[in-house]
């Protein structure tokens, strides 16, 4: 078993690649954002002279380049290298409806000008995207099944359901006459889901027996031993912190995490709130949920105007910016700047969501400004009760995907670069023979020889909004 870095290692014969157009006997993974960092995912597979892209991503509030104390509100991967032979892009893949994974495409579709393909509920979201960019009814887009197979080009793929925290997540195969490989996309083993079926491990066991060459696999978690908690019990902790309050209740969360919402639907039921949203990211989100069948009927929510006209124990308040952004929701509130609510001493503002590597120190600022307000503030990490559970999967999870599928090569990706490493150690404890570490711009060359070529591509970031 060989953990692979900085060499590249050839199992056949060693040849020389004269130019990035994969030929017939090639199989390739090119990453171009998202692996060696959190967010704007951006990959590519080649082979036959052909490329498919799986995800398209942004990331809000980053600088451009390392050093540049500069920050831009949202970003995204340099696409550069894959614009300039569009010809040979036979579709887009969007595995879910996460932004770091959908956001950057209504941006960019204009250089690429191809199907997109996905599930109903990312389709539902991305149409609505497009709309705001001057793009209805222009992006043919391609609405797949669980377990449906499309030929893009020379690739043959085929989804497969599996649980995160947003309606329809699904992983991949994308087969080739040169190899099979499987790509997870962002995934947890969540067994009581609030939304959908629970994970079913029959289905990635089937793998086993298909011969997987390599499988691409998210590492947000892999630092993180055991297995992360169910949606299911985030809604129950969430429910008991709110259950005995007695002032006005504020959560913020990301928008695409339908499933918190539901849950926090039900919490608003159960304890005699009005449950309402305020951010346009968020009601957005909520609508494509109802368009697609994920949003409960017994579920109401109230216009946001109408918070101020309530007492203060039937306020339950679900908005943006959990992770200190200065242009969201939770920012407004805490200079009282919002337009729909007040808060008042004593008030409670739950973050549930997870701290973004990096955003620390403006989550902080948010906090420690409520609190200047005698506004109550509570983390994840400050309380027993489960306020937030992450989408990811823990070291367990991964070892047991790893178990059921068999790769003989595993390519850890979504990530930063301690993630990534300890990605592959898991698939290494688990009998993967190869394991392929690697960052943006690496050329990963599956067939006809293992190995990785580092920064074939020159790779960067754009700003989409500054």
């Amino acid at each position: 078993m060989t953990l692979f870095t900085d060499v590249f290692v050839f199992t056949h014969k060693e040849c020389v690649i004269s130019s990035l157009i994969p030929t017939q006997q090639d199989l390739w993974f090119l990453p171009l954002g998202g692996t060696g960092e959190i967010g704007m995912n951006m990959n590519l597979y080649g082979h036959d002279g052909q490329w498919l892209m799986v995800d398209c991503g942004v990331s809000f509030n980053e600088p451009l380049t390392p050093n540049d104390l500069h920050t831009s509100e949202i970003v995204c991967a340099d696409p550069t290298f894959i614009t300039e032979q569009k010809e040979r892009l036979a579709g887009i893949v969007i595995t879910h409806a996460h932004e770091d994974h959908v956001g950057a495409l209504p941006f960019l579709w204009r250089r690429f000008k191809c199907p997109v393909y996905t599930t109903a509920f990312t389709a539902e979201v991305l149409r609505r995207k497009l709309v705001q960019v001057g793009l209805t009814d222009q992006v043919p887009i391609i609405e797949v099944e669980e377990n449906e197979i499309k030929k893009i080009g020379v690739f043959n793929v085929k989804w497969l359901a599996l649980t995160h925290s947003v309606p329809e997540p699904f992983a991949m195969t994308i087969d080739t006459p040169v190899g099979r490989i499987f790509h997870t996309g962002d995934w947890k083993i969540d067994n009581k889901p609030i939304l959908g079926d629970g994970f079913s491990p029959t289905t990635f066991q089937k793998l086993a027996k298909e011969n997987m060459l390599a499988m691409v696999c998210d590492s947000t978690n892999a630092l993180k031993s055991g297995y992360s908690d169910s949606e299911t019990d985030c809604y129950r902790g969430l429910l008991k912190t709110i259950e005995d309050e007695k002032n006005r209740v504020v959560v913020g969360c990301f928008s695409s995490n339908v499933a918190r919402l539901v849950g926090l639907g039900r919490v608003a039921k159960e304890t005699g709130r009005y449950l309402a949203l305020i951010g346009r990211s968020l009601t957005n989100m909520v609508s494509a949920a109802r368009a697609t069948g994920h949003w409960p009927d017994d579920l109401p929510i109230i216009d946001a105007a109408h918070l101020g006209y309530l007492p203060r124990e039937e306020v339950l308040a679900v908005v943006t910016g959990s992770q200190g952004e200065p242009r969201a929701t939770l920012n407004r509130l805490a200079a009282d700047t919002c337009f729909d609510l007040s808060l008042e001493a004593d008030d409670l503002v739950i973050f549930s969501a997870m701290r973004i590597p990096g955003n620390e120190n403006a989550i902080d600022r948010l906090a420690a400004q409520f609190k200047s307000r005698k506004i109550r503030t509570l983390q994840a990490h400050e309380t027993d009760n489960t306020i937030h559970v992450s989408g990811h999967p823990c070291r367990g999870e991964l070892g047991d995907l790893y178990q059921w599928t068999q790769p003989e090569i595993a390519i850890p990706v979504h990530g930063e670069p301690k993630h990534l490493d300890a990605n592959a150690d898991v698939a290494k404890k688990n009998h993967v023979p190869c394991q392929l570490v690697g960052r943006n711009g690496d050329l990963y060359q599956l067939a006809p020889t293992i190995g990785v070529r580092r920064q074939q591509v020159k790779v960067g970031r754009i700003a989409l909004l500054r």
